[in-house]
């Protein structure tokens, strides 16, 4: 069985037994001892935060320990730190080149990468570059984040000028799309082919990720997402977020390179991406399959939990798995 190390492994119990589920050996590391998904991996390992100095040793030694054929982040956290470290942490990495990685981890440079590559954007300044006469609405936007956070709607000169002073964070202005709106997931392998490219609608969203959506078989938005993803070299899963304009342009507003939030979807529509990214770790080469997957299938996400007890260690375990006390 392939061994997979999952990073900032965090909330995606859905990727992790996705994987499991595939045939992989899931092994999920966190910073955080509570985080739920490394609990419903074959293994959960601690690690030191993504910023500091021994989280790059301590994704290597748990290559070695484990041997981990293929390293796949979970959130946007350490992409640009796993990309740029590939070299050293002695298994493949399922994620695009490090430049690449970068400029999309920043809406302001990968407005300036999807120009430059000829893919449609809308038109994106920094606060001190904002032309006179906008069209409004337009959105202030946080450069690195996820989530939708930082994220503000204006209506007019006075609301762009306070949100500029109010948000925290390094901002830029975006045009604000007026077409509908799509999510498209995508999944290259190791050469930047796109193996298959899934749209789905945006029923509804919440904090910046979907919650209800419906797989359409759309093949103006399945050639776009392929377009996009191999223009850009992806590697690996990513997310596209467009709109479509009332003149059947698409316009890219964000891409993640990685599982979306929105990952059951596709997964249950016949993706099989989880197959696909263990056969590209066993030095395969699966052929492209655009447009196999079922369409009308459609999302609905819920909360749900893991319930822990702390063991003889000192750490925690499901409570599922302890034995059932003894009648007194």
């Amino acid at each position: 069985m392939t061994a997979v190390l999952f990073t900032c492994a965090g909330q995606r119990v859905d990727i992790v037994q996705a994987f499991g589920a595939a045939g992989a050996t899931t092994i999920a590391a966190d910073a955080n001892r509570l985080a739920p998904a490394p609990y419903l991996a074959d293994a959960f390992e601690l690690v030191p935060r993504v910023a500091d100095s021994d989280y790059v040793p301590a994704l290597r030694e748990l290559v070695g320990r484990h041997d981990v054929k293929l390293i796949v982040p979970l959130t946007d956290l350490d992409q640009l730190t796993l990309a740029r470290a590939r070299d050293q942490l002695h298994a493949l990495v399922l994620l695009p080149e490090a430049d690449v990685v970068e400029r999309l981890g920043d809406k302001y440079l990968a407005h300036g990468l999807l120009e430059e590559r000829g893919l449609a954007s809308p038109p994106t300044w920094l606060p001190t570059e904002v032309p006179t006469g906008l069209r409004f609405p337009v959105l202030v936007k946080a450069r690195h984040g996820f989530g939708s956070r930082h994220i503000y709607r204006c209506e007019n000169a006075s609301e762009l000028e306070f949100f500029l002073r109010y948000t925290p964070v390094e901002s830029c202005v975006q045009q604000f799309c007026l077409g509908e709106e799509f999510s498209i997931d995508v999944f290259c392998d190791w050469d930047g082919r796109c193996l298959n490219a899934i749209p789905r609608t945006m029923i509804e969203s919440k904090g910046g990720e979907s919650i209800k959506g419906a797989t359409i078989k759309d093949w103006s938005l399945i050639e776009f997402g392929c377009r996009v993803a191999e223009t850009l070299g992806l590697v690996g899963p990513a997310n596209v977020q467009c709109f479509r304009e009332s003149d059947g342009s698409h316009q890219v507003t964000d891409i993640n390179p990685r599982f979306g939030g929105g990952f059951p979807l596709p997964t249950a529509a016949g993706s099989r991406y989880p197959e696909l990214a263990l056969a590209l770790a066993r030095g395969e080469r699966p052929e492209p399959r655009l447009g196999e997957f079922r369409e009308g299938v459609v999302m609905t996400r819920f909360f749900s939990g893991l319930t822990l007890v702390a063991d003889e260690s000192g750490g925690y375990v499901p409570l599922d798995s302890m034995a059932e006390p003894a009648d007194a």
